[in-house]
């Protein structure tokens, strides 16, 4: 008999605040903590909530289910109840949670739910088993082997794969630690981000043209008269920013808003135009609401260039830009629009959204309204773009026709975003070379001695996986069978060991830095165990630069601990190494790690760039005066933080930014910059795949599933394990004429496969799927989408992971067609 009791957390309960640990939106949540054999009473002066519970509550008083309660144990032995609250207070979610954020509890360490699945001590491989160890002998290995490496073959040798954002596995304390470390530490190049196989940007066209991807507010949704969404899947991956921002648009419930903001301004409810190949749950959800006011440009993929490129020649020939603005404000426009130019009919063409629906969507978003003031259209992208074909191209296109149509530049209900990913967090040191490098295939051709993934997991997210996960496992073996001949050796003897196998015989000494062993448990040999939000404090910022401190509110399990501190113990191993055979200089690269607590690595990166004796260049999202930002005023700030940059402190508050580039832009004369970028096709890798393959292979998210699964991967009981049977193997969304005419029914294995790789899939039977396209889910640990991936990128080496091209085939019936629900996922009224 299942137990849904929920206990009420009792009046002195310990009260905390925790910003989401999963998408960028960051909802707030409240922590209420309290001794395990203790409860509050229904009465609303017996419980920590202040709700009355001796009656019906009314309609979303809160959200509090068994899945946000757990059972935590401290060091000390002492067992409590926790209860994970989404804060009505909090301006970002208003009390709403998503399917993700709403089992944080489910999340959080327990002996008695998931004794196996955490790493909770450093595990160090003897070539043929797994052992845990100590901090001292795994530091004692790590720096040995890099210290080898340094003194013999340099920095370059020394590869990381790593993290560069915020939330869970990241946070500006974690970037600063493991950013010192790599690269005023180690001073080694050869980094790449966990998402991508170099060390760039995502977006570095916008950049280039003066504007950073997040620079507006979650308000400015609200109030927009048209939002284009393009690539983006929001209430999938973005869920509360969708309900609580973008829906009241659509169903008119932020028209009081509009009039207080817009006075006299001709106002009406909001529209949205969806560029998306497949028609996604937020369009269907859109469409239910409102759907004479949603427009799908269903286009095929890879085109977005031309799309933006038709666009904005179309409006620039009827008149619908901004001319004050762009002689004011910018510069480049006459050559941007002379090398862009497209007709509407050539842009049909190749993106095969007909004239007709091309023309409508100019009209919502860009034609002036009655009263002749310029629209109000705020666009937001994400991966469909951002992982798309040339990203650089793309971003470019599509700024030029948001600058030139004044939607981006101070005007609120405007902006162009990026929707994002994980919450954002970045504090580091600039990169040492500032090289370009391709880390993926670096590694490929046998450079690299040392591969330290850190909260990052390539097996199953970089591009053209397969080669990659070969090689990987190919030369961690030649160490792990040197490792093995010499059991029983010291950790000082074994450090040759493993230097003599990496240095001479073309080996790699694989570590994980992360929460659980993960698939590239399979290569490593030493794994340690790292800490997330609630166990230790962090402060992220989410997609409008809000910036919250997550306070600890229990311990991690056994010795694991903040990344930031990882990353000083090994400098200060290194440090001391160094120390004692009296090399001063090399010990001197590993100073100024000597942090105690995350603040104090917070107090020594993000909120060292604007202090005045700062010593080197920080790049930051905190800017210029993020060292006005403390703990104690965060924490004073609860989950609504501040939005950066801070401009001041007034009484004793953080005071920030709402919308960015009300006076000038990001370049070094202050004005946004057009830049040409002509529609060119398909990039090379991938238009050969095209031409070879039947299907194409998009690939994205789904909304229980978070990123790689890694909390799903080893659960075998709770709410984590639910996920896991609902989405058991990676979905491959196929449309009911192609299934027929390949033999394929819902629930069956189906082999992916092209000249890169093969990998397998669940069928998922949809109605709304184009012919010879499918969506597969990105990420999945059973069933890698990247084993079919090209090594394509552009210019700054971003891959095109949505380019892949390949077949098809049924395996087998299987079992989950049993165990699995295939009713259509898009909402339906």
């Amino acid at each position: 008999m299942s137990n849904d009791r929920l206990v009420l957390p009792p009046v002195n309960s310990q009260k905390t605040n925790l910003a989401c640990h999963f998408c960028i939106v960051g909802c707030g949540y409240h922590v209420y903590k309290w001794p395990e054999n203790k409860e509050g009473g229904k009465s609303p002066a017996q419980n920590a909530l202040k709700l009355d519970f001796r009656k019906q509550l009314p309609a979303f008083s809160v959200i509090a289910t068994k899945a946000q309660q757990t059972v935590v144990a401290d060091k000390d032995g002492s067992r409590h109840n926790v209860l994970v609250v989404p804060d009505k207070e909090c301006v970002v979610n208003e009390g709403g949670g998503s399917w993700r954020g709403l089992h944080m509890a489910s999340y959080m360490y327990s002996a008695d739910k998931q004794p196996n699945a955490r790493l909770t001590h450093p595990r160090m491989h003897t070539g043929d088993q797994w052992l845990e160890t100590d901090w001292r002998q795994a530091l004692a290995l790590y720096a040995g082997v890099t210290k080898k490496i340094l003194d013999n073959k340099g920095p370059r040798e020394i590869a990381f794969d790593t993290f560069d954002h915020g939330g869970a596995g990241g946070g500006f304390e974690n970037t600063w630690g493991t950013g010192k470390l790599m690269f005023t530490a180690l001073q080694t190049p050869l980094v790449r981000i966990h998402n991508r196989p170099s060390y760039n940007s995502e977006c570095h066209a916008t950049r280039d043209m003066g504007i950073m991807e997040l620079n507006n507010s979650y308000e400015d949704a609200e109030v927009a008269d048209c939002i284009m969404s393009i690539g983006n899947n929001p209430y999938e991956a973005q869920t509360n920013y969708f309900l609580y921002h973008w829906m009241p648009n659509l169903n008119g419930g932020s028209m009081d808003k509009k009039k207080k903001w817009f006075g006299n301004e001709n106002i009406s409810e909001g529209r949205i135009i969806y560029v998306d190949p497949r028609k996604t749950t937020s369009i269907s959800i859109s469409e239910s609401v409102a759907p004479d006011r949603v427009l799908h440009l269903d286009i095929q993929p890879g085109t977005d260039t031309a799309l933006f490129n038709g666009l904005f020649t179309y409006v620039v020939a009827q008149g619908w830009i901004d001319r004050n603005f762009i002689a004011k404000r910018t510069k480049g426009f006459d050559e941007a629009a002379s090398a862009n130019k497209m007709s509407l009919e050539e842009c049909s063409k190749i993106t095969g959204v007909s004239v007709a629906k091309l023309t409508q969507a100019a009209e919502w978003a860009y034609k002036p309204k009655a009263d002749g003031k310029m629209k109000r259209t705020m666009h937001a992208y994400e991966k469909g773009i951002i992982w798309g074909n040339d990203n650089y191209l793309i971003q470019s296109s599509l700024l030029n026709l948001v600058i030139a149509t004044h939607n981006v530049g101070g005007r609120r209900g405007t902006g162009c975003v990026r929707m994002g990913g994980h919450q954002e967090g970045y504090a580091r040191p600039p990169h040492p070379t500032g090289e370009k490098l391709y880390n993926d295939q670096e590694i490929i051709a046998g450079k690299g001695m040392i591969y330290t993934a850190w909260a990052a997991n390539p097996f199953q997210s970089t591009c053209n996986t397969e080669q990659f996960r070969e090689v990987v496992l190919r030369r961690s073996q030649i160490v792990k069978e040197a490792m093995q001949k010499n059991r029983g050796a010291t950790t000082e003897q074994m450090v040759d060991v493993i230097y003599d196998a990496i240095a001479n015989k073309g080996g790699l000494f694989v570590v994980a830095i992360n929460l659980y062993p993960t698939m590239l448990e399979q290569a490593a040999h030493l794994l340690l165990p790292a800490a997330h939000p609630g166990e230790i404090n962090l402060t992220s910022m989410n997609g409008e630069r809000r910036l919250r401190l997550s306070q600890k509110f229990m311990d991690a399990p056994g010795s694991a601990k903040a990344d930031s501190l990882i990353a000083a113990d090994i400098a200060n191993t290194l440090k001391a190494m160094y120390k004692a055979e009296g090399n001063a200089k090399m010990a001197d690269r590993f100073k100024g790690f000597e942090w105690k607590s995350e603040e104090d690595a917070f107090n020594d990166g993000f909120r060292m760039q604007g202090a005045k004796d700062v010593g080197g260049v920080i790049h930051s999202q905190g800017g210029d005066t993020g060292n006005l930002a403390t703990y104690a005023l965060l924490a004073s700030a609860g989950n609504n933080g501040v939005q950066l940059p801070i401009k001041e402190v007034k009484h004793g508050k953080l005071i920030g930014t709402d919308m960015l580039y009300t006076d000038k832009f990001g370049t070094d004369d202050g004005l946004a910059h057009f830049q040409a970028s002509p529609w060119q096709g398909l990039l090379p890798a991938v238009q050969g795949q095209k031409n070879k393959y039947r299907f194409w292979i998009n690939s994205g998210r789904v909304n229980e599933a978070w990123q790689t699964m890694y909390h799903e991967q080893e659960a075998s009981n709770g709410y984590a394990a639910e996920t896991k049977e609902r989405w058991p193997m990676a979905p491959l969304e196929i449309s009911p004429q192609d299934a027929q005419e390949l033999g394929i029914a819902s629930g069956d294995i189906v082999e992916v496969f092209n000249d890169y790789g093969s990998t397998y899939s669940m069928a998922y039977i949809v109605p709304t799927m184009k012919r010879n396209q499918v969506f597969m889910q990105f990420g999945h640990f059973n069933g890698v989408m990247g084993d079919v991936t090209t090594e394509a990128v552009d210019r700054n080496i971003i891959p095109y992971y949505k380019g892949a091209w390949a077949s098809l085939r049924k395996v087998s019936s299987g079992e989950y067609k049993n165990t699995v629900s295939f009713k259509s996922r898009l909402y339906t009224v």
